[in-house]
This record gives C-alpha cells, structure tokens and sequence, in this order.
C-alpha cells in the first residue's frame, strides 16, 4: 500500500474522515475533503499525465483554469484533479509514469513544451 505524506498536507488532520482510493492500481489512504490533486502531491506525484510528446503535466494553476491536471475517475478521462473531491473506493488513473510515448522511450522530467 502507497503512504501519503502527512506532512503534504494542508491543515490539522484531526478530525477529518480517513477513506480509501486506488491510485494507479495501489490503496491509498487519503481524507474527506481533499482534491484528488492533493492525494497525489502527497504521495510525491508531481506528472499526472504527460503530453503527445511526452512532456510531463500536473497541478499547475491548481483551480480548474487550466487542463495541466487530467486524470480518468472511476473511468471517466479527462477529469480535472484539482476539482474533484475525493470519495471512498476512487479509482483514480494517473498517465505520470511515461513510459512510451510515440514510439519511443520518454524521460519523464524533459520532454518538448507544447
């Protein structure tokens, strides 16, 4: 089981209701209230997807502006992260680990700006 980070998070963490998500196929706990935004940036995820050409996309304006932030829901691509709560049993599906991408092996910190 993936550990989030306590101390990535923002705010006391007393009394807020601990729930379960699925990240990338792992449990990970997370709490009532949060963004799935934040679940990721606790567990060390700064890429939550990467670009055609493989350059890596996270939080960026972290209000829903932008579209840096998608992640498929419980099967629903192209969610915004960083507006959507989480809830108990979330699958949440990251792209952050590029792999492949056209073909070709990607580093996930470079990558042309699109």
């Amino acid at each position: 089981m993936s550990t989030a980070k306590d101390e990535r998070r923002l705010g006391p963490l007393e009394g807020r209701q601990p729930l379960m998500v699925q990240v990338d196929g792992e449990p990970v706990p997370a709490f009532a209230g949060e963004s799935v935004a934040t679940v990721l940036l606790a567990l060390g995820r700064r890429a939550f997807r990467h670009t055609e050409h493989g350059a890596p996309r996270g939080l960026f304006c972290g209000m829903g502006v932008c579209f840096d932030c998608l992640v498929t829901i419980d099967g629903l691509e192209n969610v915004r992260a960083c507006l959507t709560p989480v809830s108990e049993g979330m699958v949440i599906v990251t792209k952050g680990r590029a792999e492949t991408c056209c073909g070709r092996s990607v580093a996930t910190g470079g990558g042309s700006h699109d």
